[in-house]
């Protein structure tokens, strides 16, 4: 059976608006029958995380993470700490903190909050001993000077939905990291990316689709949903020359070995991914 992870999705988040699913477990099936068949669902705070924790315990195959968003320190600056740790030990299913890191893009006056929120999660990483998810957007040499400071190389991790430059892969690589690609690589002004894509290597990459957010094209502008990593899926395997079902196995690998977890069969029809069109799932409607 071919695996494909959508590595880093907010499911809590859903609003199950437009041409989407309607509801967590339809929107389960519909990702299922596209052939994706395990999920990493992401806290930005504690609040979140229960949200979260709550339809993984529906699912034998979501994941968590649990960490304090850059953006969401203004809602949050006095985090728990001790609520933090709770919830990273909370459950075998929680394998990584994040997403955590540094935005000055959308909060560059908040940026005296975000650099020592997010030395201390990677320093919570340590103690925990859980793998990192890295957030930067314009934040290249403060997010590497604070990796390197606080030793992010022997948590380890992925700096998840890139967007920043070839150099700054170089970087991340070097620390150990892996880089992970969301429908921004579809997305036709985005040749930065689609540098980073090139030079990445296959055993260093994983996908994504950062649901709700940025739909990959051909479905651009409405809700992401976990379905639709398909579409990253089949453009980056065609940017790499490589078939679908070799990217999917390949990411999965990559999962497991940043998670240090086994993936399982579920009840996901192996339908495989090279000779599979994502259309025939998704312009029909849902069958209960």
């Amino acid at each position: 059976m071919t695996f494909l992870v959508d590595s880093h999705c907010h499911l809590a988040s859903l609003k199950y608006e437009g041409k989407g699913a309607q509801n967590i477990h339809e929107a389960i099936k519909r990702a299922s029958l596209c052939g994706v068949t395990h999920f990493l669902s992401i806290a930005c705070t504690n609040e979140d995380f229960s949200a979260n924790a709550q339809i993984a315990s529906q699912f034998d195959n979501i994941y968590l993470s649990c960490g304090v968003h850059p953006l969401n320190l203004d809602e949050d600056p006095n985090w728990s700490e001790e609520e933090l740790v709770k919830n990273l030990l909370s459950s075998d299913k929680v394998i990584a903190l994040g997403e955590t890191g540094l935005d000055f893009h959308y909060a560059p006056e908040t940026r005296d909050m975000q650099i020592p929120s997010f030395a201390r999660q990677i320093q919570i990483a340590h103690e925990v001993k859980k793998p990192l998810i890295i957030h930067a957007r314009e934040a290249h040499k403060d997010t590497i000077d604070i990796m390197k400071a606080e030793n992010a190389r022997d948590a380890g991790g992925v700096i998840h939905c890139f967007t920043d430059t070839v150099q700054m892969a170089r970087e991340c690589l070097d620390l150990g990291f892996y880089i992970s690609f969301t429908g921004i690589t579809t997305f036709k002004p985005s040749d930065n990316v689609r540098e980073v894509a090139k030079y990445v290597p296959l055993d260093r990459m994983m996908v994504e689709t950062d649901c709700p957010y940025l739909a990959p094209v051909p479905v651009r502008g409405i809700e992401n949903e976990p379905a639709y990593v398909r579409y990253t899926l089949k453009y980056l395997a065609d940017f790499k020359g490589v078939t679908e079902d070799e990217l999917a196995s390949i990411t999965s690998e990559n999962f497991e070995k940043l998670y240090k977890i086994k993936l399982k069969e579920t009840s996901v029809p192996d339908i495989g991914c090279s000779d599979y069109k994502i259309e025939g799932i998704m312009n029909k409607p849902f069958e209960k």
